[in-house]
């Protein structure tokens, strides 16, 4: 598919006025995605598995206008309360997204939206924000065209998401997402996320992340600025080339069950993330003092237990602790006993694997 498949034709159906409700996940991506093209275009390919209980609910309320607009018209809520420094975004995203949704600017919006982690948490919410947003939108679309089957729905929901948010793309469906082309991955695309293809062994079905909030504070280098760091960078061709290589070996990973090597894999792209964070220029470094002591007790944990508990990191401070369910109880329990001291405020969140987004 390119993206003039997403280009619809006149619509069918006339509609003035309704309301639609989705809350979709977050998700943690196991291969990091790490630069980008023009357009959203991902430099290298990543997966990610969906999360169930970090998500955000957005409902819009649409009204007809008299004649169509020379601008967006909405008004957007955030827990309930006006929040005048999102409406920036969502406007880019408008415009990003006009041509595959024309009937934008026919339409007055009330976009209520609400995270079921605190906004200030240090979690990324785009990736669920700006995945339930498409999918509100898409349901309007889909009342204007009936005839839009599932596949294509879900498929066009991630494209329109990742023009928001590009990890947002891997929060429309579950368990396990693929985004970007490679070349061992069936139906894989840069213009959205796929369900992986392949045999995944049930050890991976319920996987826990258990979410140490190390810093709430700001991000003092944004996502987007450190992705475009990587255009210049002295090690990008290398990294893309790791990714594309990590995802081929994850395929014999998953459906042998191979925790040993899945941990291998998924530390060493989080380490990586962050080399190439500290190799650019101008050079930054996300982790804190407390992220290292998270890791070195990780390890030592799992020699000492012999269990399979890991770490992941994204561009943050955070550490993901990722662990399969039938090691719940011990690995828990050390994170109770030994991590959550390294957290902010003793804050974390216990999160597992889910099914992608739904509507309410």
């Amino acid at each position: 598919m390119t993206h003039k498949n997403f280009i619809p034709s006149v619509y069918s159906n006339e509609i003035t006025a309704g309301k639609v409700t989705y809350k979709s996940p977050s998700n943690i991506a196991l291969v990091k995605y790490w630069g980008k093209k023009d357009n959203q275009i991902p430099a290298n390919p990543s997966i990610s598995f969906t999360l169930d209980a970090c998500a955000t609910t957005t409902s819009i309320s649409y009204n007809k206008l008299a004649s169509k607009s020379s601008d967006f018209s909405f008004d957007l809520l955030f827990e309930g309360k006006p929040k005048e420094e999102f409406k920036p975004k969502i406007k880019i995203f408008f415009g990003r997204i006009e041509s595959y949704l024309p009937f934008l600017k026919e339409y007055h919006f009330k976009i209520e939206t609400s995270n079921s982690f605190p906004h200030s948490s240090g979690i990324a919410s785009s990736a669920s924000g700006m995945s339930a947003l498409a999918l509100c939108l898409m349901s309007i679309e889909k009342k204007l065209n009936p005839e839009i089957n599932q596949d294509f729905f879900n498929k066009k929901a991630s494209f329109l998401a990742r023009l928001g948010s590009g990890s947002a793309c891997r929060s429309i469906e579950g368990d396990l997402i693929q985004w970007g082309a490679h070349s061992d991955i069936a139906e894989s695309s840069d213009l959205y996320g796929v369900k992986y293809p392949y045999k995944v062994h049930a050890v991976f079905k319920n996987y826990h992340d258990t979410i140490l909030l190390v810093d709430k504070g700001q991000k003092q280098v944004s996502s987007t600025v450190g992705h475009d760091l990587m255009h210049n960078h002295p090690f990008a061709k290398n990294r893309f080339a790791q990714a594309h290589e990590n995802l081929t070996k994850l395929q014999a990973v998953f459906s042998e069950g191979d925790l040993k090597s899945f941990i291998e894999i998924v530390e060493s792209e989080a380490l990586t993330l962050h080399a190439m964070m500290m190799t650019s220029l101008p050079y930054f470094v996300l982790m804190k003092p407390n992220t290292l002591e998270i890791i070195n007790k990780i390890w030592a944990f799992r020699e000492s237990s012999n269990t399979n508990v890991c770490f992941t990191l994204d561009a943050g401070a955070n550490v993901h602790v990722l662990y399969p369910e039938s090691e719940k109880e011990e690995v828990f329990q050390f994170i109770k006993n030994e991590l959550v001291a390294y957290c902010e405020n003793g804050q974390y969140i216990c999160d597992r694997i889910g099914f992608g987004a739904k509507k309410l």
